[in-house]
């Protein structure tokens, strides 16, 4: 697999816990209740999966490498990239916040999943079907298959190896209870 399909992979994986989001907040908004331990698992879904895992790719690893090939880090398409994930950083936060808060906070909750599922949504867009081509064309072959080798090594270090499969288990899961 090209490191590129790799990280897309991850994006429909992520897609798919914005849906769950979307389908919770819509639940709230109707006065509804959430499934038991939804409201916890989402923010740390996104914390450890979308940020921990698949951002630090970007980040650690194919930003500076598309940096290394000419791509500007300030200002231009990385430069986005990297103010979407702190903003979306901060909208798992407020989650995370109002998951953990006794009771529930679910105006907090909708509040931030509200303004976080368009930003990742466009965020992965823009990602797809800008950013990882334009990759795909700076890289060569070789670059490519380090780029992979570095993925993997990453997610072996940090302990990551296997989180996508298990939290597209989980995601499995969700979208059973939530329907």
């Amino acid at each position: 697999m090209k490191s590129m399909d790799r990280l897309v992979a991850e994006h429909d994986v992520i897609e798919r816990g914005l849906a769950l989001l979307d389908k919770a907040v819509r639940r709230i908004e109707a006065g509804e209740s959430l499934p038991d331990g939804f409201a916890q698992w989402a923010p740390e879904f996104f914390r450890q999966f979308a940020d921990t895992c698949h951002h630090a790719k970007e980040e650690d690893l194919l930003f500076p490498l598309m940096q290394e090939r000419g791509v500007p880090g300030d200002g231009g398409p990385i430069g986005v990239m990297l103010q979407e994930h702190d903003a979306g950083r901060a909208c798992v936060g407020r989650m995370r916040e109002a998951g953990a808060a006794d009771p529930f906070d679910g105006d907090a909750f909708a509040a931030a999943a509200r303004e976080f599922v368009p930003l990742l949504q466009q965020h992965i867009f823009k990602e797809n079907q800008v950013l990882f081509p334009m990759a795909t064309r700076l890289f060569s072959e070789a670059d490519d298959e380090e780029l992979n080798s570095r993925f993997s090594r990453v997610e072996e270090e940090r302990n990551l190896a296997g989180m996508q499969e298990r939290y597209d288990a989980e995601v499995t899961r969700w979208e059973g209870e939530l329907g």
